[in-house]
């Protein structure tokens, strides 16, 4: 697994050996999923969740060093836990916010669409495979007409963007601001991005100008 949207994942062969497949797909931005606050009140009343913290991070550094700097405090004098640190948050929302990779009209994609024009091809005895953005149902009938891996809007991992969006607002604050969309040069809060999203998900269930669902 990488940051910015990019998911290494292993094919299995019949030998043992793996090979490693990297395609820009949802998979990359879960660990944004694993992301909580706690406050300074809450902290003094689990003396022993503290202590085992503060010892992990003492004798793993080697673990502690991917996760965020929990004993630093944010807004509020809140505390983060999140598998992600600030930089490696950004370096993923910069590639799920580029409306050429992640970032659509309804929401994020499930499959970048860099692989509209560049699909993921793995060869194996003598065939190719491939994985692209389709942003309808699937082509293949192996997906019995359900492509959510392979590019459309999914919308309870929408939810949990969204939702781990608010939690880290709820740490870093107004004072933090990302770019959105990415190459626009505009830049804003993480909730304010949070409440983008929800206003791009409801458009789904909005009727245009001829009374269709868009």
């Amino acid at each position: 697994m990488t940051d910015m949207g990019v998911a290494a994942s292993d094919s299995g062969l019949p030998d043992g050996k793996t090979v490693p497949m990297r395609v820009r797909s949802m998979v990359g931005l879960i660990p944004l999923f694993a992301v909580e606050t706690l406050e300074p009140a809450l902290l003094e009343k689990v003396p022993v969740f503290k202590y085992h913290m503060e010892w992990f991070l003492e004798n793993r550094p080697g673990l502690a060093g991917l996760v965020s700097r929990w004993f630093v405090p944010g807004s509020g004098e809140r505390r983060l836990l999140s598998l992600l640190r600030g930089h490696r948050m950004k370096a993923s929302l910069k590639r799920m916010l580029d409306p050429e990779e992640f970032l659509s009209d309804y929401g994020v994609r499930s499959v970048s669409r860099y692989h509209l024009e560049d699909p993921y091809i793995y060869w194996a005895e003598g065939r190719s495979l491939s994985v692209d953005d389709e942003p309808s149902e699937s082509r293949s009938r192996l997906f019995g007409g359900n492509s959510n891996w392979r590019g459309p809007i999914w919308f309870p991992m929408n939810f949990l963007i969204i939702e781990s969006l608010h939690k880290f607002h709820h740490y870093y604050g107004d004072d933090f601001k990302i770019e959105y969309p990415t190459g626009s040069g505009t830049f804003v809060t993480i909730d304010q991005v949070a409440a983008e999203l929800t206003t791009r998900l409801v458009r789904i269930f909005l009727q245009n100008s001829e009374g269709l669902a868009r």
